[in-house]
């Protein structure tokens, strides 16, 4: 791996969520991985058991990371060893994202997030009664 040296006059981040990453130099590898399980209700009501990733198969399934099927070849050439940046200004990075100035060898990202809504039955209105009719 290329090692440099990173110089950074100015940076700033607003927000930075659940397992984000801020790297400012090399780094050999980067795992930044996250779960959540959201529950909206209109109703005040929790479930003690809701919280089991194990319950639920989006957490468990395999990752499908397609295969690279075409010839990839990579030629850099770098005459200076210094990555300099002026200033980086960010609102926010979330959800295992990664703000990284440097070299690294390799970096896995994962977010998994399931949203479950439970919504109150909605009483069915006459049509008439909503287009102004009697």
């Amino acid at each position: 791996m290329l090692k440099r040296t990173s110089k950074v006059d100015s940076l700033k981040l607003d927000s930075a969520g659940i397992a984000s990453v801020i790297q400012i130099g090399d780094s050999k590898g980067i795992n930044s991985f996250t779960r959540t399980i959201a529950v909206q209700r209109e109703k005040e009501l929790f479930f003690s058991n809701e919280g089991n990733f194990n319950v639920y198969g989006i957490f468990s399934y395999p990752l499908p990371i397609p295969p690279i099927d075409e010839p990839l070849t990579i030629q850099s050439t770098s005459l200076n060893s210094f990555i300099k940046v002026g200033s980086i200004d960010v609102l926010a990075i979330s959800a295992a994202s990664i703000l990284h100035i440097g070299s690294s060898e390799h970096i896995q990202s994962e977010a998994r997030t399931l949203q479950i809504r439970h919504l109150e039955p909605r009483e069915k209105s006459n049509r008439n009664d909503a287009l102004g009719g009697g």
